[in-house]
């Protein structure tokens, strides 16, 4: 089951030790494990966490990776959250 996350949570994981969350069109992906197999370098997942990395994402990605990786690095998704 997943779990529904602010975007507040996912930027409180912008760090390796403290998950690394990004997030790809409102779903959010743990890359802490994944850093290093990341075929471009951890350095741009590192740049990106506790993002909305969509519009990075879609730039050099197309849909057949996120459907190879969501299986294994998906962890959620961002709640609508209310508004003042």
């Amino acid at each position: 089951m997943s779990e529904s996350f602010t975007l507040k949570q996912v930027a409180e994981h912008k760090e390796v030790d403290q998950g690394l969350y990004i997030v790809i069109d409102s779903d959010v992906y743990k890359l802490d494990t994944f850093v290093d197999e990341h075929p471009g370098g951890a350095k741009i997942l590192k740049r990106m966490g506790g993002k909305d990395a969509s519009k990075q994402f879609w730039k050099y990605h197309n849909e057949s990776v996120l459907k190879k990786y969501a299986p294994k690095l998906k962890i959620g998704s961002v709640k609508e959250e209310a508004k003042l």
